[in-house]
């Protein structure tokens, strides 16, 4: 018989984290998850963020904390409030376009959106293992395409497919599944710019057959679906959630 994907109740009991959950695809997988039943607490990147997030109307979380992903110690004190880990998102990222040709902003980005991912996964392992738990890492387009503004972003994203796909390997004896999604040009604050040029959102349009700019449930249905018994079978998979941008 074919498991249920969706259901009201599909994750009542299970504890998720997402990381990097407080605004745009990470709000939007948080609130997925909660809507299903989940106790979800996220993260973001500092108290002003988690603030804003707790503000919200529609705050359906257990807690926003500020972490930053390069603290091991952080990540590891937030992992240790839990009682369980069924579900680990990962989302926390930056892109800083133009100026990713400087060393120095180049490591930033790969210390945080490559190591960062790495670990959070090393540190969870334990607990998701307990659980049989599932992850789910943030690729993108760019996992597979070139970004000549953004060649740390563009090499942070690829390094997150190979290490979704080795840790896919790596964690299998633990009963976690370990896959990504690969999103494309997603209505956030951090496309705001490219939203902004009327050239630039005109170019990514043409080239998306669904014609528009996805919204961050477009991205969340899909993380979700990766941790649902639906998905038991599937692991180091990098899902593109694109619009069909990558086909064209």
């Amino acid at each position: 018989m074919i498991p249920a994907t969706f259901s009201q109740d599909l994750f009542a009991g299970k504890v998720a984290l997402v990381i990097g959950g407080t605004t745009g695809i990470g709000a939007g997988i948080a609130d997925a998850f909660a809507d299903l039943g989940a106790v979800v607490t996220i993260t973001g990147a500092t108290p002003a963020e988690c603030a804003t997030a707790r503000s919200r109307p529609a705050f359906r979380c257990r807690d926003a904390v500020a972490i930053d992903v390069r603290d091991e110690s952080a990540v590891a004190r937030i992992l240790a409030d839990l009682p369980r880990l069924d579900v680990l998102v990962n989302c926390a990222g930056i892109i800083r376009r133009g100026d990713e040709h400087d060393v120095q902003v180049f490591e930033e980005v790969l210390a945080i959106n490559l190591t960062g991912t790495m670990r959070t996964c090393t540190l969870a392992r334990a607990k998701l293992k307990a659980a049989g738990g599932a992850i789910v890492n943030t690729a993108s387009v760019l996992s597979f395409l070139g970004g000549g503004l953004v060649p740390g972003y563009a090499a942070s994203k690829g390094g997150v497919a190979q290490l979704t796909k080795s840790l896919a390997i790596a964690y299998a004896t633990d009963g976690i599944r370990v896959n990504a999604i690969a999103p494309g040009w997603v209505d956030t604050p951090l496309t705001q710019a490219l939203r902004d040029d009327a050239a630039r959102n005109a170019a990514i349009l043409a080239r998306t057959p669904l014609r528009r700019w996805a919204r961050p449930d477009d991205i969340a249905g899909a993380a979700v679906f990766l941790c649902t018994p639906a998905a038991r079978f599937i692991t180091g998979a990098v899902l593109p959630v694109d619009g069909g941008y990558m086909i064209v």
